[in-house]
């Protein structure tokens, strides 16, 4: 977006200068700079609101509009300079504190996206939701309380949701009240407005790790085992097809990065996702991206569309984000026709719930096919089942990680190859370990024929199993 849009966006809908004469004809409240402390009360909030835009309005008219904002250091230097100087003109005197925390709100309106800003800037922070201007709440450990920030206004809000979706080419508005979009840094955007929303502009976010999580620290914080990892692992590497399953912010697509990590360097990788997340570190790697219609109603290009193509480009490894349509149909083609190692996510609520799912999204693309041909289809396509879920204190962990052995009569059969066992829950946290189940999965002739050995004791096998 050129500075010149950001500029408009951010003149737009601002409250009147300070000192104008208020509808009733009553005399404007004065400011006294000397006196001025963090807004409490809801005068000094409309007083401090008045400095903010007053200044904000003077320093973008003394902004070049031609700025490339790419260059965010060197804007910033201008936007910093051109602040002083208007403090100075009009005589502002604010403490240290203050001037740096004026300075961070402008800038954040120019270069950044408004009071949500530092907010996205603090790393312990994993979800953002805006319920309308007044209400902001953030994720942070598990738990979800409320911060003290807020917008000027429903505008306000819907001025930095379309900052966001329109580098993306996406729009919100009455026609289209939500949409799906992504963050520079990959962090997933769903926003949604009114009519849809009675509570004002909705705005969701789910913060994303600048350097994505790592083996040993999923391991640390007691989402996995080092035992389950290893098995995993080898399941990527010989090329295992497998569905990471589980409910909203259970930590799917984080898992799905890691795991994404031990494909080889040498094989073509193709990504098809709603909104680009996955972070993959392999070189060889085309990523797709759906597109919603535009405001005729054309041009939509679906999760399915794109799974059809990415098998005429010479795809080793198909990675979908996530299966919620009729899209699930095609993924399974892909699955059994030479595309080994593809993986994707779904929402269920257990390794059993997402077959039942994938079954009945099949079913909606509307192929007349018998129960037990898709059934069929399913336990041939589908290798492994890593099932995961966001436990009562806030921590994610993998519950289940189970194997699709085949089919007895109608029925799709699994095995379970580790579980989570919990023993208890103390000082608010809970209390367990993913266990080996003491089975050994019918795919290890696989691993072993790409030259990769697992220890038994990874199963439990030979060992006394402690409860």
């Amino acid at each position: 977006m050129s500075l010149l849009k950001r500029l408009q966006n951010s003149e737009s809908n601002q409250n009147p200068p300070a000192g104008t004469p208020p509808p009733d004809g009553s005399k404007p409240t004065q400011f006294n700079p000397r006196r001025m402390v963090a807004p409490a009360t809801p005068s000094q909030q409309d007083t401090y609101q008045d400095l903010k835009t007053r200044v904000q309005n003077k320093l973008l008219s003394g902004l070049d509009p031609t700025m490339d904002v790419s260059k965010v250091n060197e804007v910033r230097r201008t936007i910093q300079e051109l602040f002083e100087q208007i403090l100075n003109e009009e005589n502002i005197v604010l403490s240290r504190p203050e001037r740096a925390r004026l300075f961070e709100q402008i800038a954040a309106e120019i270069l950044g996206f408004g009071p949500l800003q530092p907010l996205l800037e603090d790393e312990t922070i994993t979800e953002i939701m805006v319920n309308g201007a007044k209400n902001i709440y953030i994720e942070r450990a598990g738990k979800i309380i409320r911060v003290p920030v807020t917008f000027e206004s429903n505008d306000h809000v819907m001025r930095i949701i379309d900052r966001i979706v329109a580098p993306m080419g996406r729009r919100v508005d009455e026609s289209s009240p939500y949409v799906d979009a992504r963050l520079p840094d990959g962090s997933r955007v769903n926003a949604i407005i009114p009519p849809i929303s009675l509570v004002g502009p909705v705005l969701t976010i789910r913060k994303f790790f600048r350097i994505p999580l790592s083996v040993d620290q999923l391991v640390s914080f007691g989402s996995i085992t080092n035992e389950a990892m290893q098995f995993l692992k080898a399941c990527v590497e010989s090329r295992i097809n497998l569905v990471i399953s589980g409910g909203t912010g259970s930590g799917k697509t984080t898992l799905l990065n890691v795991l994404s990590g031990y494909i080889p360097t040498d094989e073509r990788i193709i990504t098809i996702e709603n909104a680009a997340e996955l972070q993959l570190r392999q070189e060889h790697v085309v990523t797709l991206e759906s597109r919603p219609p535009n405001i005729e109603g054309k041009g939509e290009v679906t999760i399915r569309q794109l799974v059809i193509n990415a098998l005429r480009m010479r795809p080793d490894r198909i990675i979908v984000g996530e299966i919620r349509d009729e899209a699930a149909v095609d993924m399974l083609q892909a699955m059994n026709t030479g595309h080994d190692g593809s993986m994707t996510t779904c929402h269920s609520n257990s390794p059993r719930d997402t077959l039942a799912r994938i079954e009945t999204m099949t079913m909606m693309a509307g192929m007349e096919l018998p129960m037990r041909a898709i059934r069929e289809q399913i336990a041939s396509a589908i290798d492994l089942v890593v099932h995961q879920e966001r436990m009562r204190d806030g921590s994610r962990k993998v519950v289940n990680i189970t194997e699709v052995t085949g089919m007895e009569g109608e029925v799709i059969t699994m095995t379970d190859v580790f579980v989570f066992e919990q023993t208890g829950f103390e000082n608010g946290r809970v209390v367990g370990r993913l266990r080996p189940t003491g089975l050994r999965p019918k795919f290890m002739d696989k691993i072993e024929a790409s030259g990769i050995h697992i220890p038994p004791s990874i199963f439990g096998v030979g060992e006394r199993r402690r409860y």
